[in-house]
């Protein structure tokens, strides 16, 4: 009886300890899972890979009972489909309860459309496939698996990391070699030791967040008082990058459900990018070709 209490305690600890985290986690949704794990079902709804053996192991079926291509390769097993309509079933609960939706494991309550499970953040990505060979990202929120998760954080921090080490060298345009390597040393050793802490240690959406937000917020500062400062002529367009940059910080500060279980504030996110991109890539080349045509007047 005591081992029974004491798993009990455990369970409402743990419960009570993901639930202030991401507000999703409770007894429903946690005995839901874990049923639908032992019996491959959700209410009617049962699942082809969640049939197991007497022996614990899953049955995989004749090959004609397989699931299709388009959802193996996107790696949704037995316990991501018992999650997902785990959730779905708690939040039309909530619904009819008049409760607000929910994160479940970090993350809003999306529905899938074709598998893939955040369509308009999937569209909105592939858009920006037009401006940048960013394509990629596309898959990473294609279906939130660990491997993805962590690929899609780690191209993101490298890629801010970088950007902040462009925005300081060419807003004080330094020049001297052995000053760059002292301002780029530090930022390549934390954003390095970063990347390293979320692949190897723990996946920690809040701190990785709390770091992207920082390297954003310098560089919209460090380009910003160049632009006021500098007679760039192309000067409104980084003016635009900065302002927009600015709006696309605060839908991910000020983060809300999916609407209609589709569009949330990381999809707005996706679609702030598009013109953002189009003018940052913009500002580049005029500044190419400023830089070259001055560099050419010296020289003449």
């Amino acid at each position: 009886v005591s081992i029974h209490i004491k798993s009990r305690i455990i369970m409402l600890y743990s419960c009570l300890a993901c639930h202030m985290i991401n507000f999703g986690c409770d007894f429903n949704f946690r005995g839901c899972v874990q049923q639908c794990e032992k019996t491959g079902c959700v209410g009617d709804r049962c699942f082809q890979h969640c049939k197991f053996s007497s022996d614990g192991k899953p049955i995989d079926g004749p090959w004609y009972m397989h699931e299709p291509l388009y959802l193996r390769w996107k790696q949704w097993d037995c316990r991501t489909d018992c999650r997902y309509y785990c959730m779905v079933a708690r939040e039309e609960e909530r619904t009819k309860l008049g409760d607000k939706p929910v994160k479940y494991h970090g993350k809003w309550p999306f529905r899938r459309v074709y598998g893939i499970q955040e369509p308009v953040a999937v569209a909105l990505s592939a858009l920006n496939l037009a401006m940048q060979f960013h394509g990629w990202v596309s898959f990473f929120i294609l279906v939130a698996v660990e491997l993805t998760e962590k690929l899609d954080f780690s191209s993101a921090v490298a890629l801010l990391g970088f950007t902040l080490i462009l925005a300081i060298l060419r807003a004080f345009n330094v020049r001297d070699e052995a000053t760059r390597v002292m301002i780029s040393a530090p930022l390549i050793a934390f954003v390095t030791t970063h990347i390293m802490y979320l692949n190897f240690y723990e996946l920690a959406y809040g701190m990785n967040r709390i770091v992207c937000m920082g390297m954003v917020i310098v560089q919209l500062l460090i380009w910003a008082i160049w632009a006021g400062a500098s007679n760039h002529p192309a000067r409104w367009k980084l003016w635009a990058v900065v302002v927009g940059g600015g709006l696309a910080m605060v839908l991910e500060t000020y983060d809300f459900p999916p609407y209609m279980g589709y569009v949330d504030a990381h999809a707005l996110w996706h679609a702030t990018r598009i013109p953002i991109t189009f003018f940052w890539w913009s500002f580049i080349r005029d500044d190419a070709e400023f830089r070259t045509s001055a560099l050419l007047k010296k020289v003449k």
